[in-house]
């Protein structure tokens, strides 16, 4: 072999060597995972592995986590698109879904546990999102006048009734002109109560007495919903029966929950994450809304209240904690 052709064929090999390493890189994709913390991720990876992906064989993930720490969702969001990850999951609601869009209008987004996807700005409507963001809505003012419904049912004698809502969320106004409606409708005299971080949460408890309200419903809001332990603490000082908005509360000691399935949502997100892996386009998958619902009762804490739950509401139940 001239020594020309012999150069010729070591430098074509050279050059072979990283083209093929970038493709090899490309056959596994990867998926940013943004969230407040790992919570959401084993629902995520579930829904996958239905879709036929499994971490570390044909999918790899890049973990973002706030840490409830909401001002880091731009830097996390930006530190991912920077990466390059195929795909990103967000697993806070508003905040990092909005961060994520805000970060990139071309790699696919599909965000969980968002109150108003359309008034956010995230999606053009519901149908048809359009661009490169879908996902699924919580069904926030939808919900919680339903809670509301429940307390009253467990609680007949409670004159007034206080709504808690986070005022940083985007749909506190409507959750409160719905759950006013509600509040009209069984009767009940109903007070809001306003809080957006731990020491506010005491405040608001601290002035319940004061308000003579008999029950407290949460608004739909994940920053309240991430504070089980503190609000099942300050529920049992005061003395007063709440309903929460997740199963976490009702098994964390809390008397009563109502609310979409975390677990089945998270894994409709890997679904669809999924889908678009496959060549599915956001714009073409609709923003969904939950089709499961979960009512927790625990009667150890309705005990420890003294109160007797109704026989009817035992009997729709989807868990009691005895």
């Amino acid at each position: 072999m001239k020594r020309r052709e012999a150069l010729a064929i070591r430098a074509g090999a050279a050059l072979s060597r990283p083209l093929a390493a970038r493709a090899q890189q490309k056959v596994m994709p990867v998926i940013g995972l943004l969230g407040e913390n790992p919570g959401f991720m084993a629902g995520v990876r579930q829904g996958l592995s239905e879709a036929g992906y499994v971490e570390g064989q044909n999918v790899a993930f890049e973990y973002r986590l706030a840490e409830s720490r909401y001002d880091r969702f731009p830097a996390l969001a930006a530190d991912l698109v920077g990466r390059k990850v195929d795909l990103i999951v967000t697993g806070n609601g508003t905040p990092s879904a909005l961060a994520a869009k805000n970060a990139t209008s071309t790699i696919p987004i599909v965000f969980t546990f968002v109150s108003d996807p359309v008034g956010a700005g995230l999606v053009a409507s519901l149908a048809h999102p359009g661009g490169n963001v879908t996902g699924f809505s919580i069904m926030a003012t939808e919900l919680t006048p339903k809670r509301l419904e429940l307390l009253s049912e467990l609680v007949p004698r409670a004159g007034v009734i206080a709504l808690l809502v986070n005022p940083k969320n985007s749909s506190a106004e409507g959750i409160i002109t719905a759950v006013e409606e509600a509040a009209r409708a069984k009767r009940v005299q109903l007070a809001v109560l306003k809080a957006a971080s731990e020491s506010e949460i005491d405040a608001a408890f601290a002035t319940l007495a004061q308000l003579r309200a008999g029950a407290l419903v949460f608004g739909s809001d994940r920053f309240l919903a991430g504070r089980n332990d503190q609000l099942v603490a300050l529920a049992f000082r005061h003395a007063v029966p709440v309903i929460g908005e997740f199963r976490g509360f009702a098994t964390a000691g809390g008397l009563i929950s109502f609310g979409p399935s975390i677990t089945g949502m998270f894994r409709q997100a890997g679904v669809y994450a999924g889908q678009i892996l496959k060549g599915e386009k956001p714009a073409d998958l609709p923003v969904q809304q939950p089709t499961k619902f979960e009512l927790v009762i625990n009667l150890k804490t309705a005990k420890a209240l003294g109160l007797t739950v109704p026989q009817s509401l035992l009997a729709r139940a989807d868990e009691v904690i005895e």
